[in-house]
């Protein structure tokens, strides 16, 4: 963006934005570079190791799903090319398992999809946790336990399917349908 005033080239800072999904992705990079951020797109983790070494981005927004693969991995990648990287990992299959794998992996924030871009910047300027959170009223229903425990021993699994399926004592079959579908609200 250059200064109309002095002509000087205004620094945007470098958002690597990483999700399979082509519209999303196009659409949220929009509304992410009106907000002040070069924005670099990348449909799998290959693209995005390749971007952001490249290009150094400060920001990363990385989808947890990206096709077949785990964005989890790409965090664990991005905070070894740079320990700086912030880090917002989005999803639309949330569970606690991958919200704490993400964090320990360094990400600085775990949203849960439809989040819109101003979530998205706030959760990556974001210094601290919220104490202000108020824990939920009712125990979670069982079948978001369901859920849950099958994210854990997955994660547990390295995300081999058919590691899982065996570990969980179900055919691989069932697995992948109570996989793809989405998760329970609590």
């Amino acid at each position: 963006m250059t200064d109309k005033i002095t002509g000087s080239e205004e620094e945007m800072p470098g958002l690597l934005l990483v999700d399979d999904d082509l519209t999303f992705c196009e659409v949220l990079g929009q509304a992410l570079e009106k907000r002040g951020f070069t924005v670099f797109t990348a449909k799998d983790l290959e693209e995005a190791l390749t971007l952001a070494e490249e290009h150094d981005p400060e920001y990363a927004v990385i989808d947890l799903r990206i096709g077949q693969e785990s964005g989890l991995v790409l965090v664990e990648r991005l905070k070894a090319l740079d320990e700086n990287t912030r880090i917002v990992m989005l999803t639309g299959y949330a569970s606690i398992a991958t919200a704490v794998e993400a964090i320990k992996l360094g990400a600085m924030h775990y949203l849960t999809k439809p989040a819109d871009a101003d979530e998205i910047v706030a959760a990556l300027h974001r210094e601290s946790g919220d104490s202000g959170v108020a824990p939920s009223p009712q125990p979670i229903s069982v079948k978001r336990l369901e859920w849950e425990h099958l994210q854990k021993v997955l994660m547990e699994c390295n995300g081999n399917i058919s590691a899982a399926a065996r570990a969980l004592g179900m055919h691989r079959r069932t697995l992948q349908r109570k996989l793809n579908k989405r998760p329970v609200k609590s």
